[in-house]
């Protein structure tokens, strides 16, 4: 029997890559959207953070709430039930009559896409290694990053933006339908406990039952969310506002100011799939640091008054160098609080990260409401900063021992030691056989 992890499967890799396209299309929408979305409505900019906020409350909803049921429900019909709910949601998007019905739709988005998150981060987190973890979030930067290009097309073509998000809705409708015809395929290696306190994920390894005061109760669980938060604020704030920035503040074009929203996004795919590879080989604590000091020297371009490609430089550094903290953080959940913990605490996190996503910038769209569009270099950096003290002040705490059943520090077991990837990469998510055909 060999300690090494067995592959992930082909067809699921491959949806699993789809999915986050999936989710993040939506995502690229708004941003290039907003403005013709107001001017329809009537409303004004900072409306958006209602938008945000009722998206926020779905997405922290079912996200959290899918870290503690996976294992009661399974993997493929939640991925499948959750992905129709994000298509229906798109559908109401592109036939919304006013404000108050699109505030409905985006909470119902927020419900499916959370989900969607959730599933699939504790799935890949001990089903995939780190270059596949980074792949598939390199994918939904992919996903981010053709958002703004169809939006931008519909609009420069003279459409309304309701066909960006029909279109959008098509393409969700249709992962959903691949979810629902491999339901099965996801179970497979999945523990058969009805408990929502086990491990969940691919691994084949027994469940272990733990209470959920337990989990609550780890620092770790809780700093790494507060992580999450930071990281996302600043992931969407700058691309959500960018498109306002470049237009109004540096004197864009919308098509040209569209394209470079896209490239932004791009970056960050690109930085996914290159730095996917970089940390197997050189481990994942040398690749958060330096990319979390990218991220501040990207956002300090963007802050410096200058010409718009200062600004377009900042956003495509902040876009390269942020690629890998996400699926990285998430890949060492288990490191962090233990394999018996680690499922709840990726849902805690995810719906941390959708708090931030909403919160820091809907508060960002009141203060350049009030303000001006300029702030939001200003605002990224100190953003960047507070999230690199973070994450040193934890880095330099002694290494957390993994957490008992009981949420008790004890050594981890031989099933729930953490795997090696690449030279020294620590891959969390429990050892299990190689399995022929797997």
């Amino acid at each position: 029997m060999s300690t090494t992890p067995a592959p992930p499967r082909a067809s699921l890799l491959l949806l699993a890559y789809l999915a986050f396209v999936s989710l993040g299309l939506p995502d690229g929408l708004l941003g290039v959207g907003w403005p013709s979305i107001r001017t329809d409505f009537g409303v004004p900019t900072e409306a958006v953070g209602l938008l945000l906020t009722a998206g926020t409350v779905g997405y922290l909803t079912s996200s959290v709430l899918a870290g503690f049921t996976l294992a009661r429900v399974g993997v493929g019909a939640l991925l499948a039930g959750s992905t129709l709910l994000a298509g229906l949601a798109l559908t109401g998007h592109a036939l919304s009559p006013g404000l108050a019905v699109l505030v409905g739709c985006a909470l119902l988005l927020g419900l499916g896409s959370g989900a969607i998150d959730s599933g699939l981060n504790a799935y890949a987190a001990s089903a995939f290694g780190p270059r596949h973890m980074n792949w598939m979030h390199a994918f939904f930067g992919l996903g981010v990053a053709i958002g703004p290009l169809i939006m931008t097309g519909a609009l420069s073509a003279g459409l309304s933006w309701r066909w960006g998000y029909g279109i959008m809705a098509a393409a969700q409708v249709a992962v959903a339908a691949a979810f629902a015809l491999t339901v099965r395929a996801w179970q497979r290696g999945v523990p058969a406990s009805a408990d929502p306190g086990a491990v969940v994920g691919a691994s084949a390894s027994p469940a272990v039952r733990v209470p959920i005061r337990a989990t609550l109760r780890l620092p770790a669980v809780w700093s790494g969310a507060l992580a999450f938060a930071l990281y996302v604020a600043i992931e969407v704030s700058a691309g959500l506002w960018a498109f306002l920035l470049l237009t109004e503040g540096r004197g864009l074009s919308a098509t040209v100011a569209g394209g470079c929203v896209s490239a932004y996004w791009g970056s960050l795919f690109v930085g996914r799939v290159v730095q996917g590879v970089v940390a197997e080989r050189l481990g994942g604590t040398l690749v958060l640091r330096v990319s979390l000091a990218g991220m501040a020297v990207g956002a300090a371009l963007i802050a410096v008054p200058g010409p718009a490609v200062l600004a377009v430089l900042g956003l495509v550094v902040v876009g390269f160098a942020a690629a890998p903290v996400f699926p990285l953080l998430t890949l060492t959940t288990a490191d962090r609080v233990g394999a018996a913990h680690a499922d709840r605490a990726i849902g805690l996190q995810i719906g941390a990260a959708g708090v931030g996503a909403a919160l820091v910038p809907a508060g960002l769209g009141i203060l350049i409401g009030n303000t001006t569009v300029q702030v939001l270099g200003s605002a990224l950096v100190v953003l960047a900063l507070a999230l690199i003290g973070l994450y040193e002040l934890g880095s330099r705490r002694p290494g957390p021992e993994r957490a008992g059943p009981g949420g008790s520090s004890e050594p981890a077991r031989p099933d729930q030691a953490a795997q090696v990837g690449g030279e020294g990469h620590m891959v969390s998510g429990p050892v299990r056989p190689v399995v022929d055909g797997r």
